[in-house]
C-alpha cells in the first residue's frame, strides 16, 4: 500500500496556515530533497541522502532533514516539541546516507527511544573500505570518546576517538562486521553497531585496518582509492511498531554514487 501523504491540516485557509507556521521553532523547507519509505499515523522511515545535515545548527539553520520533514508533518513534529527532539529518535552523520526513523506522537517517541536504550533496534551498514580487516568477521568493543574543538564563540565541531586500555575514558562501543567482498584495491564490509557512538562505524573500521572510503577524519590520508563523498550507507533498520509492537524492517540499496566507487575497486553491488 503507498503511504498516504501528509501535510499540514487541509482545513485550514491560507492565512490559518501562515499564521500556524509562524508558530513553528524549525523552520519548514520543502525543498529538502529525502525519500519517504514508510508512513503511518505513529512513525516514519525516510532515506537521507549523503551531504545533508539530520537537524538545525550553526550554519545549518533551515537546510536539514529536519526543515525538510516540518514541510510536510509539522504539527505532528512541532507537538513533540524540542525535548522530544521534534521526533528524531536517531541520527546519522551529514555525510552518510541511508534510513532514518522519525516518530509521529509523544507516544511513539518514548517507545522508540526506548527501543534505542535497550539496543532492540537493529541497524546495518555497508561500508566501502580500503582494504579488508586480517579477520573476515568479528566484533570490535573498543571504547570511544567524544573531542569537541571550539572553532569561535558560536561553533564547535565534534570528532571522537577510540579509547584503548583505560576502563575510565570513553563510553563503551560495540561493532559486529563481516567483510561481503574483497578485492586488490579494496573491501565491502557490512557493519552492524550494537551501541550508537559518535561516528562509531567509522571508528571502529579504522581501528582494525579498513577505513572507509572517503573519510576525511578518521582515514590515513593519501591512500588508496579517493572518493566525492564518505562510502558509507545505512541499508537497514528494523525496530518494534511503537503501537502494534510487529516488527517493522526496511532497506535501502547502495546509492548509485557508490555503485561507481565499488566498480573502481573491481567489487559488485550487493543485494539486499
Amino acid at each position: 500500500m503507498v503511504p498516504r501523504r501528509r501535510r499540514l491540516p487541509a482545513r485550514l485557509n491560507a492565512h490559518d496556515r501562515n499564521r500556524f507556521l509562524a508558530t513553528l521553532t524549525i523552520e519548514p523547507n520543502d525543498r529538502v530533497t529525502f525519500g519517504l519509505r514508510y508512513e503511518d499515523d505513529d512513525v516514519l522511515v525516510v532515506e537521507k541522502p549523503a551531504r545533508l545535515v539530520t537537524q538545525p545548527g550553526v550554519g545549518h539553520e533551515g537546510d536539514t532533514l529536519l526543515n525538510g520533514l516540518f514541510a510536510r508533518w509539522g504539527p505532528q513534529l512541532q507537538n513533540l516539541g524540542a525535548k522530544r527532539d521534534f521526533g528524531l529518535v536517531h541520527r546519522l552523520d551529514k555525510e552518510t546516507s541511508g534510513l532514518i526513523a522519525v516518530a509521529l506522537t509523544p507516544s511513539a517517541y518514548d517507545h522508540m527511544r526506548a527501543q534505542f536504550a535497550e539496543r532492540k533496534v537493529q541497524k546495518r551498514y555497508w561500508a566501502i573500505c580500503h582494504k579488508a580487516p586480517n579477520a573476515p568477521e568479528g566484533v570490535v568493543r573498543l571504547a570511544i570518546e567524544e573531542l569537541v574543538e571550539r572553532k569561535n564563540r558560536y561553533t564547535s565541531t565534534k570528532t571522537g576517538r577510540v579509547v584503548r586500555g583505560s576502563a575510565d575514558a570513553g563510553k563503551a562501543a560495540v561493532t559486529a562486521y563481516r567483510v561481503l567482498q574483497a578485492s586488490d584495491l579494496g573491501a565491502l564490509i557490512e557493519a552492524r553497531p550494537v551501541t550508537g557512538r559518535l561516528h562509531q562505524v567509522r571508528l571502529h573500521l579504522a581501528a582494525i585496518g579498513a577505513a572507509v572510503v572517503g573519510d576525511e577524519l578518521y582515514a590515513p590520508k593519501n591512500i588508496g582509492e579517493a572518493a566525492n563523498r564518505l562510502c558509507l550507507h545505512a541499508c537497514r533498520l528494523r525496530f518494534d511498531h511503537p503501537t502494534t509492537g510487529e516488527p517493522v524492517e526496511h532497506r535501502s540499496g547502495m546509492p548509485k554514487e557508490l555503485r561507481k566507487v565499488l566498480r573502481r575497486l573491481d567489487l559488485d553491488a550487493p543485494e539486499l
